[in-house]
């Protein structure tokens, strides 16, 4: 094992007389935005996309205010151009024999042509890479009087219409019998664009196709001649004077740890640090010293290899570093321990031995990481869980974090906003904080939006999302971003699809949080009934390539091939609560009034069949540009078929209480609810608004992602009746559950307290009855009584007290001001709460708690907050 030295810090004078690059941001620039014809030009900007631009310079109205979806179209069937005069740029340009200049672009949205002072310098067609092209040539002798920089972005529906021509484009039929690509609006071109799915519409969200430099941009100068300041902007590119850290991967694991290796957990760890590196000198013995301060520990300058001299491409080269397996303490989600993080120092040394410590060469990072081992259990049932427990055969399917099983509570994330470069960093932090106020410890990346960030600097991120998981303690699942449909495999697709994933996989190594890829959304059963039904049914974007792409760049976390092949909706009201209608699992609304307020422009709009409130239910998609949709009247039904309201408020709260789901009970270790966020005000199945506000599903979800529940399980076929408390705690919780009657003047009939102890990771009964006339209280019928079941426990040293009973609640809503953004809270039981059952006699307290950073009212006023109850809500 690699010995450990005491590592002195650099002085500050040091660090100042380090080499690096110059680096200049693209945002500096002034940017103009045109249209194909030059009708329009407005000024620009970048990070953006061409809508926000648009709307900023006064030509279109808020995209997402009204049916400007529509109204907008306009923008997605145009081209537009980004261009800047590189003169700033120029004027403190240094020109160097040795030297180059690198374009770095980190994400472009998505069909360009780059072009600089006149020359081509690349056609790019991917959303999800990052792009980094030698332009030094270009520099010192430019075309004609052309001294730009220019980005031609193409329509990407259009591109979409055309690539599908080519003669050797694959082909899959699209039949109501096999459909092998899910069309929202704008058909049949999604599979062929390596960009965002549902740009191009969902049954969640709006269809802008947008287009932009959605992502920083920089000018990198390598030079051999001159020492620079360190740069002091942190999102900038890591660089030397002469190298450039194209990408720094950080991969932690036991050692003889891979996909298929149950990791042992008293092995030591593995630090594996690969760098991609440009460079305009060679370097023969360059060294790598890592350290993490907080532990005591730093490595010996381990051997790198030697570095060409290319800067046209990346040269991957990699170090491992062992350290004890005691010595750091293990990362856990935050409701089953501490999410430790360290600061790991990075210290790449071109140059070593010129003299004490590293050489002014030399390039240090500092990455924010942790330690755990992440399982992916898939293991058959054996023959004694399925005659002992009643499991269905078949296979496990659950995560193990740091060798011990765990339940993954949580939901699914999708895009926080139609358009990438204005995302709020204040939002997200929101968005994943609410996540752990209501009991979730795994978020899902949805496969159909986009790779989510690390962090606002790391390869141009804009905002935190998995450095925020690691830190709050959030598992997130993550996935590529392929979604309902085949895809074709033609070598045009293909040679950009590699690099996107190695790249982002690279990226994504460092985090802790991250627990498995999987190869896209809901493709397997697509493929299925393809490979049965056509010609070419075998002949799809193997998931095995993706597989093999995804494995050979970690070690640390599992791979799948799919995600939600089946899942369970039901909207009819008269089954929806039936538990035997549910299906064996192993894994498995309506915005507010005041949501509406916030896009809605007219009092006419506000009414349940109003062309915007219409136009904005997707669910199901249109399946082309037909506007407004002709399938929303079908969503509309699901919403109101077991509602009765009089108001449109009324209305939007009555569909937010139908809205829950469940599932058969079974060996069952994992429930992903979809959805978390919102991209939009619209219809959707979130539970948290596009502006920040709870759902009734939200409150829900605290008290059913509590450690300890108590469940009933009522089956109306045989009448029959079952009471379970569940536990997801590693260790045995004892507590007392509950049982009273009521009738509906509030009066108790009858109570019964029962204690129980419920091992790790499972149920204890409760109460067991079959026929209505053992289970009702003697004398009475179903329609005069209800149940309220009561657990408390003490779990983590504090009491878990948890209350349920039928759907019988009333909620507080902000009511005089929109800009109200929080949630409430019971302060008895600490948990988050907005729906309570009231007893004569017993009163609830509850207090809101603002959201400072995302509420535009501060201050609201105690009158302006009003009550809600089943009963008025269906009464004026």
């Amino acid at each position: 094992m690699m010995g450990f030295v005491l590592r002195t810090l650099l002085s500050a004078s040091y660090l100042a007389s380090l080499a690096v690059a110059q680096v200049f941001d693209l945002s500096e620039l002034q940017w103009t935005l045109k249209n194909q014809n030059g009708s329009i030009v407005v000024p620009g900007s970048l990070p953006s996309q061409a809508h926000l631009d648009l709307f900023e310079a006064g030509i279109i109205n808020d995209p997402l205010l009204g049916i400007n979806e529509f109204t907008e179209r306009w923008v997605i069937n145009d081209n537009w151009t980004y261009t800047a005069d590189l003169t700033p740029f120029t004027q403190t340009y240094k020109s160097d024999t040795y030297g180059k200049t690198l374009l770095v672009f980190y994400g472009i949205d998505t069909i360009a042509n780059i072009t600089f002072a006149g020359y081509p310098v690349a056609w790019v067609n991917n959303q999800f890479r990052r792009y980094t092209y030698d332009v030094s040539d270009y520099l010192s002798s430019p075309a004609g009087e052309d001294n730009n920089l220019t980005i031609a972005l193409e329509s990407a529906w259009y591109y979409g219409l055309n690539v599908t021509m080519r003669p050797d484009a694959e082909y899959f039929p699209n039949t109501p019998i096999v459909p092998t690509s899910g069309n929202f609006e704008y058909p049949n071109v999604r599979a062929w664009i390596r960009k965002v799915d549902d740009d191009f519409g969902w049954d969640w969200g709006p269809a802008f196709v947008p287009s932009g430099i959605y992502k920083p941009a920089y000018l990198v100068t390598l030079s051999e001649s001159e020492l620079r300041d360190p740069a002091s902007d942190a999102s900038c590119p890591v660089t030397s004077s002469s190298v450039l850290l194209d990408e720094t991967s950080l991969d932690i694991y036991k050692r003889g740890q891979n996909s298929s290796a149950t990791p042992d957990q008293s092995a030591d760890w593995i630090v594996n640090v690969t760098f991609g590196i440009r460079s305009i000198k060679s370097f023969e013995k360059p060294t790598v010293t890592l350290s993490i301060p907080e532990l005591e520990l730093t490595s010996e300058p381990l051997d790198l290899g030697p570095i060409p001299a290319n800067a046209e491409e990346n040269t991957y080269l990699s170090v491992n570093w062992s350290i004890p397996d005691n010595a750091p303490e293990r990362w856990f989600p935050t409701d089953l321990g501490t999410p430790k993080l360290y600061n790991l120092t990075v210290t790449l040394d071109p140059s070593p031995g010129q003299g004490d410590g590293p050489s002014a060469e030399s390039i240090t990072q500092t990455i924010t990481t942790g330690f755990r081992t992440i399982q992916l259990l898939q293991t058959p049932y054996s023959e004694e869980d399925i005659a002992s427990r009643g499991i269905t055969p078949g296979d496990q399917w659950h995560f193990a974090i740091n060798g011990k099983a765990f339940y993954s509570k949580g939901t699914n994330i999708i895009p926080f906003d139609p358009f990438y470069s204005r995302i709020k960093p204040e939002a997200v932090r929101w968005v994943l904080e609410s996540a752990i106020k209501s009991g979730q410890n795994t978020l899902r990346v949805w496969g159909g939006g986009i790779y989510q960030p690390s962090d606002a600097a790391t390869d141009g991120g804009l905002y935190a999302f998995y450095s925020l998981c690691d830190e709050l303690g959030i598992l997130a699942w993550s996935e590529l971003i392929f979604s309902d449909s085949l895809s074709p495999i033609n070598d045009f697709l293909l040679e950009s699809i590699e690099p996107e994933v190695r790249q982002n996989v690279r990226r994504i190594n460092r985090h802790p949080s991250n627990i498995q890829w999987a190869g896209g959304n809901e493709i397997e059963g697509i493929v299925m009934a393809a490979n049965t039904s056509l010609a070419n049914g075998t002949h799809y974007l193997d998931e095995d390539y993706l597989h093999d792409i995804v494995l050979s760049e970690t070690n640390s976390v599992p791979y799948t091939d799919c995600s939600t092949t089946h899942e369970r909706y039901n909207y009819n009201a008269s089954e929806a609560f039936d538990l035997t209608t549910y299906p064996v699992s192993r894994f498995h609304s309506m915005p507010s009034f005041y949501s509406w307020k916030e896009v809605l422009e007219n009092p006419e709009d506000y009414a349940f069949n109003s062309s915007v409130v219409m136009s904005r239910d997707h669910h199901p998609p249109p399946g082309n540009l037909s506007w407004p949709n002709p399938n929303a009247p079908q969503g509309q039904y699901q919403m109101t078929s077991a509602t009765s309201n009089q108001t449109f408020a009324q209305w939007c709260w009555s569909t937010q209480l139908f809205q829950r789901g469940a599932g058969l009970g079974e060996n069952n270790l994992g429930s992903l609810v979809w959805q978390l966020n919102d991209i939009w005000q619209g219809v959707s199945w979130s539970a948290i608004e596009y502006s920040g506000r709870w759902k009734v599903l939200q409150y829900g979800m605290a008290t059913v992602y509590s450690p300890v529940i108590i469940n009933p399980f009522w089956f109306p076929g045989n009448e029959s009746l079952t009471i379970l408390a569940t536990s997801d705690r590693w260790e045995t919780v004892d507590g007392t559950a509950q049982l009273t009657w009521y009738d509906w003047s509030g009066n108790a009939i009858s109570s019964m307290t029962t204690p129980f102890s419920i091992p790790t990771l499972n149920n204890s009964l409760i109460y067991e009855g079959t026929g209505l006339d053992t289970i009702l209280p003697l004398g009475y019928n179903a329609k005069d009584v209800w149940l309220l079941m009561n657990v408390t426990a003490t779990v983590d040293n504090k009491v878990i007290a948890v209350i349920t009973g039928d759907n019988y609640t009333f909620t507080l809503s902000a009511k005089g001001g929109v800009g109200t953004v929080g949630y409430f809270l019971d302060p008895t039981t600490g948990l988050p709460s907005n729906g309570y059952y009231l007893i004569p006699g017993i009163d609830r307290t509850v207090q809101f708690i603002s959201s400072i950073e995302l509420a535009t009212v501060q201050r609201p006023d105690p009158a302006d907050f009003v009550l809600r109850s089943l009963w008025n809500n269906t009464h004026i």
